[in-house]
């Protein structure tokens, strides 16, 4: 395989929404701003462990915005970290003047620096601020920032014991009742990217509470069937179990990282049918719009670890087409779990029919397959019609929506739109 120039696989893993791939050094072509991925060799080393709370202080101030460093527990003991930016530098609005909250929330193995990673005039987290709004950036759970406990050390493998379920019943509750209480009990809009979007659609889906704390909710490359999904990489990690296999073996915490999740990447790029010379493009289709620039700032910071027990949540989802609670494969066990002897499905149907939904998507979206959409667009046939808006950018991946160069006219712009209206 060609190696052109110099770059490094941190960037794939974190677009591999739903697979347990890894991290390995790969090679991109000097001539496109598409981000291409044309080769594997050695792991790289991992981002640095920061020893405090670094995101306003390095990718937020550097640019002249005001930052504060929030936290807050959750009731199974998790210290989640929040940043707050309170206003933008050419912000409208007066001084003091109350200003409307935006939550954002990022996808997997990401953490909320992920809205920070362009020029404040192609981040969302900035030009947001920009525009007036009172900013709200959270970390969930096994994050760098988010990695404390009230009891438990991150190194002890009972403080990975987690899916996302827990990110619904625990995180994002915690997250929201905060920022409520903090912005005078002002509703906020909510938007969340990729597992950020699937969270949130089961939140809505089960406790109508929160819902009502949320004023509108924007979804960038929403999440909830995953069937679908046209990657084989991904169809091939969720049909080997290899996430249950590491989690077997012991390893609660998954590292993008490990040796072990380059061994298995290696061993998928050998299997017929798979063409791992463009590694970005197989995990997540072509991503149209990325800036070299950008993805130099992005491998700072990412990928960070999660849970095998939530990579194994995924894999279930995606070889059974189901939006349901971790399967522990065991009839006891999900007995104790759920009272019943299978996990109980999320039903989406029961999203309050009135709250202002937003779902953005791109035609070239592996993992946020269109066609997967379509069945969470028939779990959604009863919403309010004037509450559902779609957007379908043609041209767009999954990462396109995050940290394309283009992105505020393409997808931003829009978003604004539609909050304004509500």
């Amino acid at each position: 395989m060609a190696t052109n120039s110099s770059f490094m696989f941190k960037w794939l893993i974190c677009c591999a929404l739903v697979i347990n791939v890894g991290l390995i050094s790969a090679r991109e072509d000097d001539e496109s701003r598409e981000g291409n991925i044309t080769s594997m060799s050695s792991p790289s080393q991992s981002p640095t462990l920061p020893d405090a709370p670094y995101i306003c202080e390095l990718r937020v101030k550097i640019f002249g915005y005001k930052c504060e460093e929030h936290e807050v527990t959750t009731k199974d003991g998790y210290i989640l970290s929040i940043q707050r930016i309170p206003q933008g530098l050419s912000s409208s609005k007066i001084e003091g003047e109350k200003r409307e909250p935006v939550l954002l929330i990022h996808g997997l193995l990401m953490d909320g620096v992920i809205w920070l990673i362009n020029h404040p005039n192609e981040s969302l987290g900035f030009i947001l601020a920009d525009k007036g709004y009172d900013v709200w950036i959270a970390n969930t759970r096994g994050t760098w920032s988010s990695r404390r406990h009230t009891f438990l050390s991150a190194s002890h493998r009972d403080y990975w014991e987690w899916s996302w379920d827990e990110l619904v019943s625990f995180d994002l509750p915690a997250i929201f009742n905060y920022i409520y209480t903090n912005t005078t009990q002002q509703k906020f809009h909510y938007v969340g990217h990729s597992l950020g979007s699937l969270i949130a659609f089961a939140l809505f889906s089960q406790n109508n509470l929160p819902a009502k704390m949320v004023r509108s909710a924007v979804m960038l490359c929403p999440i909830a069937y995953m069937n679908l999904e046209r990657s084989i990489l991904v169809q091939f990690a969720a049909a080997t179990f290899t996430a249950e296999t590491h989690y077997w073996l012991g390893l609660k915490e998954f590292i993008p990282t490990g040796k072990n999740v380059l061994k298995f990447l290696k061993k998928i790029c050998n299997e017929p049918g798979v063409d791992c010379s463009n590694l970005l493009t197989a995990l997540t289709g072509k991503n149209c719009c990325l800036n070299i620039s950008s993805i130099h700032v992005f491998t700072k910071f990412e990928p960070q670890s999660t849970s095998t027990k939530l990579m194994i949540h995924l894999s279930q989802m995606i070889r059974r087409g189901t939006v349901a609670k971790y399967d522990y494969n065991d009839v006891k066990k999900n007995r104790d779990h759920y009272g019943q002897p299978t996990p109980p499905a999320y039903n989406l149907s029961a999203i309050p029919l009135d709250l202002p939904l937003f779902l953005v998507y791109g035609g070239m979206d592996w993992l946020a397959d269109v066609g997967d959409l379509d069945e969470l667009l028939f779990e959604l046939r009863f919403h309010k019609s004037d509450k559902l808006k779609l957007h379908f950018q043609p041209d767009y991946s999954h990462v396109d929506f995050i940290m394309g160069f283009n992105a505020k006219e393409e997808i931003y712009d829009h978003v604004l739109e539609f909050m304004s209206l509500q």
